[in-house]
């Protein structure tokens, strides 16, 4: 009796001071007991059968046997990795979600608003048709402003991507010709 007390008591203690840190058995099914799995806060030392299954489902010598199939491990959560983990996660997805919605809103407005309609203008002979009206704009871009950065490499390569993809179709659908 006193035993369960002081056990009790632990357990009280255990739960406010180590609120991460847990021992999980899993007992398999035992002569018509279902299997069961079984979560205590207690220490390592008491990471046992004995001291986790509560209420113990079988009485007397089949406490043995049905403890010797319980697998018991004592398992630690960090939560401030977890936190840090699920912080960065959301940050970088928030990220993510505001150069979306630049990429997709705001940089069409202000190329618009930057080079002016009549500067995008393409004539007849041009390669890029009226599907593209901004196609122009890395040009004009790069004429504008001679600073070279990554943003603009990456556009100019874009740009010469749907040229050639533009010209491809050109020549296959109005010349019929497919090219080598």
């Amino acid at each position: 009796e006193r035993n369960d007390k002081s056990r009790k008591i632990n357990k009280l203690i255990l739960k406010n001071s180590l609120k991460y840190v847990r021992c999980k058995c899993i007992c398999p099914p035992y002569r018509g007991i279902e299997g069961h799995i079984y979560k205590q806060n207690v220490s390592l030392k008491d990471c046992n059968c004995l001291h986790v299954v509560e209420p113990m489902p079988v009485d007397g010598k089949d406490v043995e046997a049905y403890c010797l199939r319980c697998e018991c491990k004592y398992e630690e959560r960090s939560s401030g990795t977890i936190k840090f983990t699920i912080i960065m996660y959301l940050s970088i997805l928030g990220l993510l979600l505001l150069y979306m919605v630049y990429l997709t809103l705001l940089e069409p407005m202000l190329k618009r608003r930057l080079f002016g309609h009549s500067q995008l203008i393409q004539s007849d002979d041009d390669v890029v048709g009226d599907q593209q009206p901004f196609a122009n704009a890395h040009n004009v871009l790069s004429r504008s402003h001679s600073r070279p950065n990554m943003l603009n490499k990456v556009e100019h390569a874009q740009q010469r991507w749907r040229r050639q993809v533009q010209e491809q179709r050109k020549s296959v659908f109005d010349r019929h010709v497919v090219l080598s």
